[in-house]
């Protein structure tokens, strides 16, 4: 009988990867305001990196970095963390509310909401090119959300399935599947089994800003790096892709902002 401490040693246990560590730090600012930073602990974060969107601070470290390098850090950038702040704070609110919200981003626009009662929740196109929030009187926030967040999902399928052939032809293969979902930093990616993954603020963005997205992750089925040869396929198929990637620079942060505004309730 094979023995039992063989079969629990532990060069049979596989070692579980290291996880994300969370925990916030104090800091006081210039102007005398003490804020509490998010300080994470990212076993993928390759440096110290300080960011600022609409829930506050942020402190990512790798792991080899020390929490003293991390506070030394944080110091000497409190001017930089102060003005960020304050610019969050002058930009207003993009809440999703019953009856209140006016108007929700699509396709690079503000699209003018009329609210209905209806027995069932949803979100439709009306033909005047507005758009229709169906709800029950009663209907709660993540109702209503849960609605949205799937408008925008059949909304950017059209898209794609409107640009996606047009694409196919020259490519050794289609992707395996697309999925959508909200991504912090991303606006795609290609897995290894071909699965596209497309960040959901993309629907929010310019129509021409997303297929080039589209085309820069299908041209990951030809490289999967991002060599020269990946880019002369992309320029072949997408002359622009230079203004487009400036377009994020500047707009992408608001975009994946007003999306979590909209859809995190």
């Amino acid at each position: 009988m094979r023995s039992l401490f063989r079969l629990l040693s532990p060069t049979r246990i596989a070692a579980k990867p290291p996880s994300v560590q969370r925990d916030s730090v104090s800091l006081v600012l210039a102007d005398g305001r003490r804020i509490d930073v998010l300080r994470v602990r990212d076993p993928r974060a390759r440096r110290i990196k300080l960011s600022v969107d609409e829930r506050g601070a942020r402190l990512t470290l790798p792991l080899r970095a020390s929490l003293a390098a991390g506070d030394r850090f944080l110091h000497a950038h409190r001017d930089w963390l102060a003005l960020q702040l304050a610019a969050h704070a002058c930009e207003p609110r993009h809440d999703l509310v019953r009856d209140a919200t006016a108007a929700l981003p699509l396709r690079g626009e503000d699209v003018p909401v009329r609210w209905a009662d209806a027995r069932a929740t949803r979100v439709e196109v009306d033909a005047g090119g507005g758009l229709v929030f169906a709800a029950p009187v009663r209907a709660g926030g993540a109702a209503l959300r849960r609605a949205l967040r799937d408008f925008y999902e059949a909304q950017g399928r059209a898209d794609v399935g409107r640009w996606l052939p047009g694409h196919l032809a020259s490519l050794p293969r289609s992707p395996r599947r697309i999925v959508f979902k909200r991504t912090t930093s991303l606006w795609g990616s290609l897995a290894p089994d071909g699965t596209l993954a497309l960040d959901l603020a993309l629907v929010l963005a310019r129509p021409s800003a997303f297929e080039y997205v589209l085309v820069h992750e299908l041209c990951h089925l030809l490289h999967a790096d991002h060599s020269t040869r990946f880019w002369t396929a992309v320029e072949a198929r997408f002359p622009d892709w230079r203004e487009e990637r400036r377009y994020f620079h500047a707009e992408g942060r608001r975009l994946k902002g007003r999306l979590r505004a909209l859809l995190a309730g």
